[in-house]
């Protein structure tokens, strides 16, 4: 690639994996090409492992060291994606739960309405 003139230009990585897709080397070069694919998606992986093991810290006190690992992992769901959980209104969830199967007693409104 160095005698290539095309690729002389580039700055960063991303353009080089953008120029071999344009000349169709990821094909011809599939073994460099996943190199530098996985070149280009660590840093983002590895921030999103720090991210789940800072998190963890969080819900994973000392008081709550036994939870199991499915409500572990609904927890730290709901922790890591609280803009989006923030959205859902409090009435929609009750009315879901008591959906879901006959209950002792009937959960009370909120009282907010749309």
């Amino acid at each position: 690639m160095k005698s290539n003139e095309v690729f002389s230009g580039l700055h960063d990585i991303g353009e080089l994996a953008k120029k071999m897709i344009q000349m169709k080397y990821h094909i011809t070069y599939d073994l460099v090409y996943l190199l530098v694919e996985l070149a280009l998606v660590l840093p983002v992986a590895t921030a999103t492992v720090k991210r789940s093991f800072s998190v963890m810290k969080f819900i994973k006190t000392d008081l709550r060291n036994n939870i199991g690992d499915n409500f572990l992992t609904n927890a730290l769901a709901f922790y890591v994606e609280k803009d989006i959980f923030a959205s859902v209104e409090n009435e929609e969830i009750l009315q879901r739960f008591q959906a879901m199967g006959p209950r002792r007693c009937q959960l009370p409104a909120t009282g907010k309405k749309k």
